[in-house]
């Protein structure tokens, strides 16, 4: 019987090892999880924080956008309305020049044909 009492004392030591063992790996996996659930939350909050600040970005963003094309049709009008500024002056100045010559003819002295 002192066999199978020392036997059963080397399985039990094994069996209370290997129990240890698993122990000890549970609490390194459980060190592990916790570990990771923790940058996972960081992460959650980052992608909250850059999620925000992206929202505001494109907010800021659609209304420079806008500003810049108030800008661009207010320029393409103002181009267009002195451009036919320019083609009125061009033209009435053509009209000027064509009435001075007609006026100076008409005040010209005649000369005496012989």
């Amino acid at each position: 019987m002192t066999q199978q009492a020392a036997a059963l004392q080397t399985y039990n030591n094994e069996l209370v090892k290997c129990i240890e063992d698993l122990c000890s790996k549970r609490d390194e996996l459980n060190h592990q999880i916790k570990q990771e659930e923790e940058e996972k939350e960081r992460l959650q909050h980052d992608i909250r924080v850059l999620s925000e600040k992206l929202s505001r970005v494109n907010e800021s963003l659609a209304q420079r956008l806008a500003a810049r094309a108030t800008f661009d049709r207010t320029i393409a009008e103002t181009e267009a309305a002195y451009t036919k500024i320019l083609e009125s002056s061009q033209s009435l100045l053509s009209v000027l020049k064509q009435e001075a010559g007609n006026l100076s003819k008409a005040t010209e002295p005649r000369r005496k044909e012989h």
